[in-house]
């Protein structure tokens, strides 16, 4: 069986402004994520060209051994818990090795679909609720866009000098072991929901620190942030905080 999502966040932004937005939140998110040893390592961050194709390719690995339920760290062999991830960003679409969109008719009928509200605190884990990545709290100085209250898509509806869009995540599992193949993949779905969640909340109430940025500022961005990403992993402790996985 394989277990596939689409998860779709509606956001008051361009689609130009969330190819800054989310760029910059990434890197700030994977700090707060590195430290102690484990987080995100960035082996490459480069620009390609391929078939006609232009735009940015990347390499990590995620170290997430901590991160992990309990169940799978007592049965995981040493070293296992490491993840490469490879990124071909060709802006707005971006294609990795376990996401691809452009499924075949029945495929699709096997997906769910998954609708993420940013301003819906009962979709955040307690643990990682912040008032200040709060949309329902947040007023932008520079936009003066937010807070974001209960109706606000049908308000940003009716709002036509409001930039709106929706990012479409499709979120393909495969996990080949008998006995844990469905508790994993529900896990792994469970925690891709947690991070599109956070992540896109951080972006909106983070908008005032971005909006303004270019995508060269973004790129120098990067390059600092794969030289700090190393070495808190490799000392220190994990600058933020994240939800427990012993499930």
């Amino acid at each position: 069986m394989v277990l596939i999502k689409e998860f779709r966040v509606v956001l008051p932004c361009s689609v130009q402004e969330y190819q800054v937005g989310q760029l910059y939140s990434v890197a700030e998110a994977s700090k707060n994520e590195t430290g102690g040893g484990e987080g995100i390592e960035v082996l490459k961050n480069e620009p390609y060209e391929k078939d006609g194709e232009k735009g940015q390719y990347t390499h990590k690995i995620y170290h997430l051994k901590s991160k992990v339920p309990a169940f799978v760290r007592m049965i995981a062999p040493e070293g296992s818990l490491v993840f490469h991830e490879k990124a071909w960003n060709a802006y707005p679409y971006c294609r990795t090795i376990v996401t691809v969109h452009g499924l075949d008719p029945n495929t699709w009928k096997t997906v769910e679909i998954v609708h993420i509200d940013i301003a819906d605190r009962s979709q955040v884990e307690p643990a990682d609720y912040k008032a200040d990545e709060d949309p329902a709290l947040f007023h932008s100085v520079k936009t003066k866009r937010g807070p974001l209250g209960p109706n606000w898509k049908k308000e940003l509806a009716n709002t036509p000098d409001c930039p709106k869009m929706c990012a479409y995540k499709l979120v393909t599992i495969k996990f080949k072991w008998w006995g844990l193949q469905s508790k994993v993949e529900n896990f792994i779905q469970k925690q891709e929901k947690r991070i599109f969640t956070n992540l896109h909340r951080q972006l909106f109430c983070w908008i005032d620190k971005w909006i303004d940025l270019t995508m060269e500022d973004i790129r120098r961005m990067e390059d600092e942030t794969q030289k700090e990403l190393e070495t808190l992993r490799s000392q220190g402790q994990v600058r933020g905080t994240s939800a427990a996985c012993d499930e």
